[in-house]
């Protein structure tokens, strides 16, 4: 329980000694304008950290190999899947720059007080699982650079890797718990360095691998720019099916951008923000995967999408060190906020009067760390892409249902003293702390999107089953909900 009595954010304010403590806590509550520091630079880094991480690269760098398509429609591919990230995540950010709350909390208005449970968790088990996996590839960094700085006898293994990879995993695990539980202020503080540095280092990398493939560079470049492979579906839907597989791998930060969009001084700050972290961010970002994946053609005589392998080909001992480092620090800072900060949230939206944010970020790291450290021998032989694309198929929805609630039917006006109250006249009860209309919407969407992973006649729309989810989801919520929805508006300052 909060200190004080009256929290003020914005036109509104809660009297916290009216709020259900099954409901509040310190972490959930609106953030006070004073706590907002974030400026557009903040949000740059966030998806700055997301795209430089390693299986950011290696997924952009992937996409200009096997594609089929001519590299200049792939670029335009991955700009145009940025701009609508970009469009969705404005949309997403805005109710949480203006109330100050996060996405959890967000999502009582149309799921009911009881009802965000659901897709709070959900969002935190693929949170928790993709933290797990982040945290490995992370660990391969640092293993990197051990190897590169000392010689280690014996290549035992055990669960599939070596004593260095192990200490390399514990070490990369430890740090991020005690980066998160020193703060949000040292998380940002972490994000703001990384960023930079990581630029430089890939342009440091590109440039290296132009001087050693020299003249021969450019025309590797055009083979791949010439598009090689079948197109099993044609051009058309090769090239959507690459906006949909970069929409995927970001959709998961946009149902949850409200947890960074609070932090935010104002809308314009998010704004420009998105816009120079994403179609900026994204294209100069690819327009490097592209030059380096083309000069490993040349110099090693294969084509390479992982930048650790790339760094320990080029046999520079000083641009190996501070390549690892600054992977290690990208990597680790889009864990913490697209998979460690969301999923501490909604253990905390589950049980605000017994697990707090950092509680719920302790509980988080630690299932988190069997995922990573089974990915070797068990959990990347099995496959994870219909894991992740099945739970995010089940999220999709709940975006929708939101934004149109928000927007439409709520017209962006909320009752934030509701939004922790479970007395059966509040705004946001519904039926017992469940909206059964969001709950019908939801149920037929999701089973729609889930059909696009596992239905063989739905195979044509994989790919796009997160976009398909959201718009149904919206749509029918808005129908079920009816056009004169009644909203109880906040009550004024």
């Amino acid at each position: 329980m909060s200190d004080f009595s009256e929290i003020h954010v914005s036109h509104t304010c809660i009297d916290t000694h009216k709020v259900d403590p099954g409901l509040y806590n310190k972490d959930l509550a609106p953030l006070k304008p004073e706590g907002r520091t974030w400026g557009a630079f903040e949000i740059f880094n966030v998806w700055a950290n997301d795209v430089q991480s390693l299986f950011g690269y290696t997924l952009a760098a992937s996409l200009f190999i096997t594609s089929g398509l001519n590299g200049w429609a792939v670029m335009a591919a991955i700009i145009l899947a940025a701009l609508i990230i970009m469009f969705l995540c404005n949309l997403a950010g805005k109710p949480s720059v203006k109330y100050g709350i996060p996405s959890p909390v967000l999502a009582r208005v149309s799921m009911g007080v009881h009802g965000a449970n659901f897709p709070a968790m959900t969002r935190g088990v693929v949170a928790m699982f993709w933290y797990g996996v982040q945290t490995y590839f992370a660990s391969t960094a640092v293993a990197l650079l051990l190897n590169s700085l000392f010689e280690f006898q014996g290549t035992e293994t055990f669960l599939g890797m070596t004593a260095v990879s192990w200490f390399s995993y514990i070490v990369v695990w430890l740090f991020q718990l005690v980066m998160f539980m020193l703060g949000i202020n040292w998380i940002t503080r972490f994000l703001n360095w990384a960023g930079p540095f990581v630029y430089l280092v890939m342009i440091a990398l590109m440039v290296v691998i132009w001087f050693q493939a020299g003249d021969q560079l450019l025309p590797a470049v055009s083979t791949i720019f010439k598009g090689t492979g079948e197109y099993t579906r044609g051009p058309v839907v090769a090239f959507f099916a690459v906006v949909g597989t970069m929409i995927a791998y970001f959709a998961a930060v946009v149902i949850n951008f409200g947890d960074f969009s609070r932090f935010v001084k104002d809308e314009k700050s998010l704004r420009k923000g998105n816009w120079w972290g994403l179609p900026g961010n994204v294209a100069l970002f690819s327009f490097i995967a592209l030059f380096v994946t083309a000069g490993t053609v040349v110099v090693f005589g294969e084509q390479l999408t992982n930048p650790a392998e790339i760094i320990e080909r080029v046999d520079n001992i000083f641009l190996t060190v501070v390549a690892a480092t600054c992977f290690f620090a990208a990597t680790i800072g889009i864990n913490l906020v697209a998979n460690f900060i969301p999923s501490a949230y909604g253990l905390a939206n589950l049980l605000p009067h017994k697990v707090s944010f950092k509680m719920g970020g302790v509980i988080t790291a630690l299932i988190s760390f069997f995922i990573g450290a089974l990915w070797v021998s068990l959990i990347s032989n099995i496959g994870i892409d219909g894991f992740v694309n099945t739970l995010g198929a089940v999220l999709a929805p709940v975006y929708g249902i939101m934004m149109v609630d928000y927007y439409l039917l709520k017209k962006q006006e909320l009752n934030v003293q509701d939004l922790f109250s479970s007395e059966p006249d509040s705004a946001y009860f519904y039926h017992n702390g469940w909206n059964r209309k969001a709950l019908q919407a939801f149920a037929i969407a999701a089973a729609f999107a889930i059909g696009t992973v596992w239905v063989p006649a739905l195979s044509a729309l994989q790919g796009f089953g997160w976009m398909i989810g959201a718009v149904i989801g919206g749509v029918l919520y808005y129908l079920f909900m009816g056009h004169g929805a009644s909203v109880r508006h906040p009550q004024s300052v």
